[in-house]
C-alpha cells in the first residue's frame, strides 16, 4: 500500500511541480525520527536539476515559495480524486 501510495505522489508531484525527479525515503521507527517505535512513514520529495542553493547548502532546508495552503490547495483535490 505504501508503494501505491507513493507511485500516486509522484505522478500526483510531477504533473503539479513538474520535478525532474524525486526523492524517496521512509523513517522507520523511533530513532530514525518516526517518533513511535512500531511506526512508518514515506516521505516523497520534488527535485529539479540545479535544485541545490544557499538555503540546501547552507541552511540544510529546502523550501517551495508558496504557503502550505496554496500547497493543500493543488495537491489535496488530485490526491482526493484519486482515492488517496
Amino acid at each position: 500500500e505504501m508503494m501505491a501510495l507513493a507511485q500516486q505522489a509522484e505522478r500526483i508531484l510531477k504533473q503539479v511541480y513538474r520535478c525532474d525527479g524525486l526523492n524517496v525515503g521512509m523513517n522507520l521507527g523511533r530513532a530514525a525520527g518516526a517518533g513511535i517505535a512500531a511506526h512508518i512513514h514515506l516521505h516523497v520529495l520534488p527535485r529539479w536539476f540545479a535544485d541545490a542553493n544557499f538555503m540546501t547548502t547552507i541552511g540544510e532546508s529546502r523550501v517551495i515559495p508558496e504557503d502550505l495552503e496554496t500547497t493543500w490547495g493543488k495537491l489535496q483535490p488530485l490526491f482526493q480524486s484519486a482515492g488517496v
